[in-house]
């Protein structure tokens, strides 16, 4: 194993590790799912690792409020609103049909509680509460979700309501959840702790209505989110987080989707199967730090001679359980580097491959800024450039 992380290192060409040759990765196959469509994301390295008819629309049911919460997590972030402001309950709100947080309109509920009853007990009062007291409106609340969703790149993704009751045109895909749910942990870390908490019940409402319906939190504790959803149309849906530890690469997430299982026990259970299969059936590979020179080109016409290049964020790819002794990269750039460079600027990608399989290709950028040398090291570099 250092072996390979040695070669790994020198990176000027293609490295081919230890003795892989050019056989093929063997994809591990996923156990039968009962669900009309799932995806395994390990969002550790951007990786999908299992899918079923992900680009397919479906109904959304109340994993629409992982859209909601975001744009509602984002009003804060922006100062627009705070977790203790009070906001009204209108008749609106008050008379939402399906899952509640039974709030009324004498109450006046502060924006914490109505985000624990949105995302613990999935009440589409506190939904529309949020909604109205973020947007002005409902429309005009679920306007800014659609736009968040084009900003996202989300292509298979319309709402139409800020809680996800069914209606025509409001759809998502397996693959569009796996892409807000990813960002909801990479944006608002300070927010998550809403969907790992298993109770929650405001002053003076039913006791009974007390608990997350995400029975994984209770069976599972790497499991810490998301989100249900069930509709009549939609099945029984569930978006399930998971966070593990592994020597060498550090926590590995995993995200898993279950659309359309048949009963609240049957998402938990296929859910549960895809993560237990993810850790297991594959391993994560670290192959640099995050802001590590993967690489210290020469540049020309700068006030230095070379420039480091690397991520801002760790590389890691997910292999084949046994198979990280088949790992090969390369560093792909266009030569000569001119300077100048600024700190950030891409200047090539790490194509990373197993076996002769591609997995996974990462943006190189700069690590440092690099400015241009004065004019007579410019005219003696362009010397040079024009001999070589």
């Amino acid at each position: 194993m250092k072996r390979l992380f040695r070669a790994l290192r020198s990176l000027v060409l293609p490295i081919l590790v230890a003795a892989a040759g050019g056989a093929q990765a063997q994809a591990p196959q996923p156990p039968e799912i009962a669900v009309r469509n799932y995806l395994l994301m390990d969002a550790t390295s951007g990786q999908i690792l299992a899918a079923k008819d992900i680009d397919a629309p479906v109904e959304q049911a109340s994993l629409t409020k992982l859209m909601t919460a975001y744009v509602v997590f984002d009003a804060l972030r922006a100062k627009k609103i705070t977790l203790e402001q009070k906001l009204p309950v209108s008749e609106r709100a008050w008379k939402m049909p399906g899952s509640r947080m039974f709030i009324d309109p004498k109450m006046q509920v502060p924006v914490d509680d109505l985000l624990s009853g949105m995302i613990i007990q999935s009440g589409n009062d506190a939904t529309m509460a949020l909604a109205e007291g973020v947007g002005g409106t409902a429309e005009q609340f679920v306007k800014m979700m659609n736009d968040q969703a084009a900003a996202m790149g989300l292509k298979g993704t319309a709402y139409k309501n800020p809680e996800g009751l069914t209606e025509a045109g409001h759809t998502t895909t397996a693959r569009d959840l796996a892409v807000i749910t990813a960002r909801l942990q990479q944006d608002f870390p300070e927010y998550m702790h809403y969907y790992a908490t298993k109770q929650y019940r405001y002053p003076g409402t039913p006791a009974s209505n007390s608990n997350n319906r995400n029975l994984l939190l209770y069976r599972d504790p790497s499991v810490d989110g998301m989100k249900t959803g069930h509709t009549a149309a939609a099945g029984y849906c569930l978006v399930s987080t998971a966070k593990r530890e592994f020597a060498g690469v550090g926590s590995r997430r995993l995200i898993s989707i279950v659309l359309g299982a048949a009963s609240e026990n049957a998402r938990a259970n296929e859910s549960q199967k895809l993560l237990n299969w993810g850790y297991t059936a594959f391993d994560a590979v670290k192959l640099f730090d995050a802001n590590q020179a993967v690489e210290t080109p020469a540049v020309w016409k700068g006030a230095q001679n070379s420039l480091k290049i690397g991520s801002t964020a760790p590389i890691v790819i997910t292999v084949p359980s046994g198979s990280a002794g088949k790992v090969s990269t390369q560093v792909v750039r266009q030569d000569p580097l001119v300077a100048p460079f600024a700190k950030g600027q891409e200047v090539g990608k790490l194509k990373i491959t197993v076996g002769d399989q591609m997995v996974r290709e990462v943006p190189l950028v700069a690590l440092e800024d690099v400015p241009q040398a004065g004019l007579f090291g410019r005219a003696w570099d362009a010397i040079r450039l024009w001999i070589k």
